[in-house]
């Protein structure tokens, strides 16, 4: 890799939420201390050694030399990694990724929150080389469009490879391997659908739960509620692109417990509603 490479860290201070927008660069890996979420497809390519991501209440570890996707607007968080070598991350605007009309299974699978995992090493000097050329195109500003039909067919061969692969790489997490603050993280996750008391979360933690909320706070930037919130937002977000969902069954799937709680909810995160937001994905799908 090229000493002059501009190595990129996640930002921690960054607004959430915030678009990414077309991005190809290159990466260091860092333990994050709070998840990352952002409404692009995000392309990890990993030359050397793992990273573990805490993915939908599981942990994901994509291996070396893998080509890995997943919507970027479902929570991610690194929690480990193997080694200290820059990685690849692009990031592709959702309506970009839909427009290019990939095979429904495929869509699907993304739009539901798998992360998809392309382990061949067939690839791997081919998509070492695709990377790095994305970058300088990027960099420079010259041959983006061709940049951009080699992603495509990239992805198309992915398509291809992962659509009849039954796992995606996803293996459950123990509660015997995770920390306090990741064990409330998963609890969210897999319950966010539900009623969450305080008092739960406390048990589910072993800790008080004033001082879960204390501890928490200071490791995500967030109090529980928050979190709560923007989670059940971020399932929101999916479902209304990726089914025909009506917004009030939307609503409380998704674990409000009335639409004006939820449009309230919806709309400070995402400065429209939630007929605005999946009227803009129309005809996508």
């Amino acid at each position: 890799m090229p000493n002059s490479e501009i190595l990129h860290r996640f930002n921690e201070n960054r607004d959430r939420f915030k678009p990414y927008g077309l991005t190809f660069e290159v990466w260091i890996p860092d333990v994050m201390r709070k998840p990352d979420r952002h409404n692009e497809i995000e392309i990890n390519f990993f030359p050397e050694g793992n990273i573990t991501y805490l993915f939908q209440g599981a942990r994901v570890t994509i291996p070396p030399k893998s080509f890995a996707l997943f919507w970027g607007l479902v929570p991610h968080q690194i929690v480990d990694f193997s080694e200290s070598a820059p990685y690849f991350v692009g990031t592709i605007p959702l309506s970009r990724f839909l427009e290019w009309r990939f095979p429904v299974a495929f869509v699907d699978r993304v739009l539901k929150g798998e992360v998809l995992i392309d382990e061949s090493g067939k690839y791997f000097h081919y998509d070492k080389f695709l990377f790095q050329q994305w970058i300088d195109d990027y960099a420079e500003n010259r041959g983006v469009d061709a940049s951009l039909l080699e992603v495509r067919a990239r992805l198309l061969r992915m398509a291809d490879r992962v659509s009849n692969t039954k796992a995606s790489g996803t293996i459950k997490i123990s509660d015997g391997e995770i920390s306090q603050i990741e064990r409330i993280a998963l609890f969210i996750a897999r319950n966010f659908n539900h009623p969450i008391k305080m008092a739960d979360i406390g048990h589910e933690a072993g800790l008080h739960p004033d001082y879960a909320n204390s501890v928490f706070k200071k490791t995500f930037g967030l109090t529980l509620t928050e979190y709560i919130t923007q989670e059940r937002v971020s399932q929101a977000q999916r479902k209304l692109i990726s089914t025909d969902l009506s917004i009030s069954d939307i609503c409380f799937e998704c674990g409000f417990n009335s639409i004006n709680r939820f449009n309230a909810a919806f709309k400070r995160i995402n400065n429209c509603t939630p007929s605005e937001y999946r009227k803009s994905f129309s005809g996508f799908i």
